[in-house]
C-alpha cells in the first residue's frame, strides 16, 4: 500500500518544517548571549514581514491580503509571537536539546485539541503511537533529574501556546491562502514587537551576530510556510507523529554548535519517538488506501 501523495507531501513538509525550527533554535541559542532577546525576536519577525511581502506582492497584489477571517489572523499572530518569546527566554537557559524535548509534548497536545476543537477522528492506535512518542520524550528530559528548574516553565507555555497556534493554522488552512498567513503572522509580529524596539535596540559588536539574525529570519520564514503547506494537504492527526523529528534535529544542531553529546537514555527516547514515527508513516498509509476503497465501492440504489 502507498500513502496518498498529498499525505506524502504533508509528513515531507512538516519534516522540513520541524529541521528549520531546530536551525531556529540552536541559533537563537548561539546569539543569547550578545543580542537582546526583544531585539532578537523583532529581526525574526520584521525579517519574514519583509521576505513575504517582497516575494508576494508584486507578483499577486493587494488581493493577496484578502481574508475573511481578520480577528483569526491576528490571534493567530499572537498566539506565535508569544510561543517566539517564551522559546528565546527558555533557550536563554537551556540546552536546545532538552528545550526541544520539553516541547516535544506539543503533539499530544495538538492531538487532544484536533479530537476536541477540529472535530478529527483519532483511532486508538494513533493514540498508542502519540503516548509512544510521549513517553519517549519524557525519558529524554527525564522529571525530577537536574534538566528541571523553574526555567522549565517556560517550555511549558510555549507548549500551549504553539498547540492552540498550530490547531487555529490547521483550521484556517482549510479555507484561507497559505501565503496570506504567512503574510499576517510575519506582520502581527513585527509590529507588536516594535513597541519594545527602541528600548532594546544596540549596536551588535560582531558581524557573525548580523549573520545568525539572518540565519534565524530565513529558517523562521521557511519554516512557518512549510507548516502552512503541510496542513493544506492532510490532517492535523495525520502530521502529528512527525513533529517528533525535531528533537533529533536539535540534538544534531546541539552537538554541531556546542559538541553537546545526547547520553544512552536520550538515545533511547529519540529511537522510541522515531519508531513511533515510522509507525505513524505506515498508519497513514493503511488509512489512506482503506478510504480509496471506500469510495471505489459502488452505491446501492
Amino acid at each position: 500500500m502507498r500513502p496518498a501523495p498529498s499525505a506524502v507531501w504533508g509528513i515531507a513538509l512538516v519534516v522540513a518544517a520541524v529541521a528549520c525550527f531546530a536551525t531556529l533554535d540552536t541559533t537563537t541559542k548561539l546569539i543569547s548571549t550578545g543580542v537582546p532577546l526583544l531585539m532578537a525576536l523583532w529581526f525574526r519577525y520584521f525579517f519574514q514581514a519583509v521576505a513575504t511581502t517582497v516575494l508576494v506582492l508584486p507578483a499577486r497584489g493587494w488581493r493577496s491580503l484578502r481574508t475573511a477571517h481578520p480577528k483569526f489572523q491576528l490571534l493567530r499572530g499572537l498566539l506565535l509571537l508569544t510561543s517566539s518569546l517564551f522559546a528565546f527566554l527558555s533557550l536563554k537557559h537551556m540546552p536546545v536539546a532538552e528545550f526541544t524535548s520539553v516541547v516535544g509534548i506539543t503533539p499530544l497536545v495538538i492531538t487532544l485539541l484536533a479530537a476536541t476543537a477540529l472535530d478529527e477522528r483519532v483511532s486508538k492506535l494513533r493514540w498508542s503511537l502519540i503516548l509512544g512518542g510521549f513517553v519517549g520524550t519524557l525519558i529524554i528530559i527525564r522529571p525530577g533529574s537536574d534538566h528541571f528548574g523553574w526555567s522549565t516553565l517556560f517550555p511549558l507555555i510555549v507548549v500551549v501556546t504553539n498547540s492552540w497556534f498550530q490547531v487555529l493554522t490547521s483550521k484556517l488552512a482549510r479555507t484561507e491562502d497559505p501565503v496570506t498567513m504567512h503574510f499576517y503572522t510575519g506582520w502581527v509580529g513585527t509590529l507588536i514587537a516594535s513597541l519594545a524596539l527602541p528600548f532594546v535596540w544596540t549596536s551588535l559588536p560582531s558581524w557573525w551576530l548580523w549573520a545568525a539574525l539572518i540565519l534565524m529570519g530565513l529558517a523562521a520564514t521557511a519554516g512557518h510556510l512549510l507548516l502552512i503547506l503541510a496542513y493544506t494537504r492532510t490532517t492535523a492527526a495525520n502530521l502529528t507523529p512527525f513533529f517528533y523529528a525535531q528533537i533529533g534535529f536539535a540534538m544534531l544542531g546541539g552537538w554541531l554548535a556546542f559538541s553537546h553529546v545526547p547520553d544512552s537514555w536520550s538515545l533511547i527516547g529519540i529511537g522510541m519517538i522515531a519508531l513511533c514515527g515510522a509507525l505513524g508513516a505506515w498508519l497513514t498509509a493503511r488509512e489512506s488506501q482503506a478510504l480509496k476503497q471506500v469510495k471505489l465501492q459502488p452505491v446501492e440504489s
